[in-house]
């Protein structure tokens, strides 16, 4: 029986061999040596088979979040670790990745743009889930912004990145979330501790 899964993995391989552009569904079923129809079964359109694919990326990023330890880490640690999960898991097909992107950022496809808007809002919020992040409303809004914004420009990033692990890309990622720490520390500074009640004296007893 055909999976889902497979439909994906031979989709990004035959991407790997002619481009996203150029892909077409009807060459991914003669890939798998299945009726065009049977593919029809499971997607829609080409475009929800990349949203299969960046799916992986976002399981990867809560599974980070099961292992163990990883509550008690500080949380820039949390965010640099969801976030590299994410990538990890598409790092087999960076470069499609990136063409898969860019195809929904086509401006003669707003509704592809809509829903690349959508995507990264919605997949913010899991990271920020990921990462077990808390705090009040107002934290949680500056979060969303500055997430986003960081979200997108690490992924135009490491889509370029072609260094060994992605090893660029860390660096990257390591200094923005240096520069989100200081900012947030400006914006919410840590409230001082209030000093513990002193013991009264025996004179204040005895009065």
């Amino acid at each position: 029986m055909l999976k889902p899964d497979t439909i994906v993995d031979a989709t990004l391989a035959e991407a790997e061999s002619v481009g996203w552009p150029e892909l077409r569904l009807f060459d991914v079923a003669a890939r798998m040596k299945v009726p065009l129809a049977d593919v029809r079964l499971h997607y829609r359109d080409l475009d929800a088979v990349a949203d299969a694919w960046l799916a992986r990326g976002e399981r990867a990023m809560l599974e980070a979040g099961d292992e163990p330890g990883f509550a008690d880490l500080p949380p820039r640690e949390r965010i640099a670790r969801a976030m590299l999960a994410f990538l990890g898991a598409l790092a087999g097909h960076r470069k499609v990745s990136g063409q898969i992107f860019r195809a929904k950022l086509y401006f003669g496809h707003p509704h592809h743009n809509l829903a690349l808007l959508f995507w990264v809002s919605r997949t913010v919020q899991w990271w920020r889930e990921a990462a077990q992040l808390r705090g009040d409303d107002r934290r949680r809004r500056v979060e969303e912004i500055g997430l986003s914004a960081l979200f997108v420009a690490t992924l135009v990033y490491w889509t370029a990145d072609d260094s060994e692990g992605q090893e660029r890309t860390r660096r990257f990622l390591d200094k923005r979330l240096n520069d989100a720490d200081a900012l947030m520390r400006r914006l919410f500074p840590a409230k001082p501790k209030s000093s513990p009640p002193q013991p009264r004296s025996d004179r204040s007893k005895r009065s």
